[in-house]
């Protein structure tokens, strides 16, 4: 019985990160309470100290599954550079523009992540380390670190360009924002 409690447990928790991240994305950390965060999972509050020791503890377990999930995604591209511009061109393209409940983390929260508690920094920080480490060896399988600058940039340059291209209500404006992001990628690809 208390390997099932154990299970359980673990499959709870993981319902509640995945869930927050939704949520987190979508309405921000600050915007999200805990009340909504639990209903999200179909939980009660008084459930959400049984799995986390504080919103922060909750924020910096959601940033890191979201990195990490988000690292993950790049086993299913295509080899080398083909893959990392398919990457490019589905991170800057308007559907993930306009779902930022199920997009990049980094693009919905990197404003708020900057005011976070230092777990939360740290987890960011870890998560971030290995997307650009993944970027990087596709830019050069030979040699990743030669590439980590062109890497940084590329990843830098992504997330802005999405988070501009969020902010625009215009959305002709919106879209060439996005295809010029396109365009700017290649030079950090080359």
């Amino acid at each position: 019985m208390a390997r099932y409690a154990k299970e359980h447990k673990q499959v709870t928790r993981q319902r509640i990160i995945e869930k927050a991240g939704r949520r987190f994305k979508q309405d921000g950390i600050d915007g999200s309470g805990i009340t909504t965060l639990m209903a999200d999972a179909g939980l009660t509050n008084g459930a959400f100290y049984a799995h986390f020791a504080s919103k922060d503890d909750l924020v910096a377990n959601v940033v890191a599954e979201e990195l990490r999930s988000q690292a993950e995604g790049y086993d299913t591209l295509r080899p080398g550079r083909q893959g990392l511009e398919d990457f490019v061109r589905g991170y800057l393209s308007p559907e993930h523009r306009d779902q930022p409940g199920t997009g990049c983390p980094s693009a919905a929260l990197l404003d708020e992540i900057g005011r976070c508690a230092d777990v939360t920094k740290q987890a960011y920080t870890e998560g971030a380390t290995a997307i650009v480490e993944e970027i990087a060896g596709r830019l050069a399988p030979a040699d990743p670190q030669s590439a980590r600058g062109r890497a940084i940039g590329l990843f830098t340059m992504m997330v802005g360009t999405l988070q501009l291209s969020r902010a625009l209500a215009d959305r002709k404006f919106a879209d060439e924002v996005l295809e010029r992001g396109i365009e700017n990628a290649h030079t950090f690809m080359n």
